[in-house]
């Protein structure tokens, strides 16, 4: 009698948690927690003057990360965000690398000169090109940034939405840093790979499926040899010393390399960031199956203007050497 009626209470109190929504909510995936932690314990990114730690960002749903930082700078602090970015340490460690190693000797042998500022776009919780059903975006996780564009030292502006098909220089340096990223990122989208990436450049460093890379468009181009480099001095005050202490990574590995390279839930081939999103179905109170609320169909860029300058920017100009315009198969 007493082992029926504790079945009884269980099952009630159990039905009572579900109902009041307190059951166990969406988790992330392991592997995004461990990169991190291994991140952090290899002293790859430290609190600096460019550098803030924060607290845990956790949910909507599996929004969030475990150790976020607000950055205000890259590289020691010589090329600054034109807005605050919030990150994770991987994406943080990796894409200091990819300016320091790719960027900057692009700019010396393009411009004759040094990156100043960078405009990115970092933290948002979200789904893959804004759409209500899908795959959840590397953004979410502060593992993702997408670049729209640079600055240089002596005050040039490199749009990567005018730039790809605009001035030869630019159309260089741009196609330069693209193939350089490719081997820095497990993910990486430009102008002509999809609609949703016509005027910038996303880079991520998702685990994907059987350790596949995405890297698109596919580019028949061999970058010049770099400049020299000369020294750039640190834009704002000192700091101390050391700030993010890289250490010798294997570039396809890059940051996630030390944690478990397990794939995504459910991911494939349509679960690189741009790709065709999947077919999730709505819940009846507000938000989707994952718990990220429930988001209103994008409009921007899949409206009328933004696909006609996804269109103008993979068209092929007319006043441009073929050597250039050719690049895209």
């Amino acid at each position: 009698m007493l082992r029926r009626f504790g079945c009884i209470v269980g099952l009630l109190v159990t039905s009572l948690l579900a109902g009041c929504g307190l059951q166990p909510g969406p988790q992330r995936e392991p592997w995004r927690g461990k990169a991190e932690a291994a991140c952090l314990a290899r002293g790859q990114v430290r609190a600096t003057a460019y550098t803030e730690p924060m607290k845990p960002i956790s949910g909507p749903g599996v929004c969030g990360m475990d150790n976020p930082f607000r950055v205000m700078a890259f590289d020691k602090g010589s090329v600054m965000l034109r807005s605050r970015g919030v990150l994770a340490c991987p994406m943080i460690t990796m894409f200091d690398r990819w300016l320091d190693d790719v960027v900057q000797p692009a700019a010396a042998t393009y411009y004759g000169t040094r990156v100043a500022e960078v405009q990115i776009g970092t933290y948002n919780c979200r789904r893959m090109n804004n759409a209500r059903r899908g795959h959840i975006s590397e953004h979410a996780y502060g593992n993702a940034v997408d670049l729209m564009g640079l600055k240089l030292v002596d005050g040039r502006t490199v749009s990567v939405e005018r730039g790809w098909r605009g001035d030869i220089a630019d159309q260089e340096f741009l196609r330069t840093i693209f193939v350089g990223a490719c081997e820095y990122f497990t993910t990486v989208l430009a102008p002509g790979s999809n609609i949703y990436h016509y005027n910038h450049i996303h880079m991520d460093l998702a685990q994907h499926a059987k350790g596949r890379h995405y890297c698109k468009p596919v580019l028949k181009w061999t970058p010049q040899t770099p400049a020299p480099m000369q020294p750039g001095p640190s834009a704002q005050a000192p700091q101390a010393a050391d700030p993010y202490e890289h250490r010798t990574i294997p570039a396809a590995a890059g940051a996630m390399g030390a944690a478990p390279a397990q794939p995504s839930a459910g991911e494939d081939d349509a679960s690189a960031e741009g790709e065709p999103p999947g077919d999730g179905t709505d819940a009846q109170d507000g938000t989707e199956p994952d718990g990220l609320p429930q988001l209103r169909p994008a409009t921007t860029p899949a409206d009328r203007i933004a696909r006609e300058r996804w269109q103008a920017s993979t068209a092929r100009p007319s006043n441009q050497p073929t050597s250039i315009n050719d690049l895209l198969h």
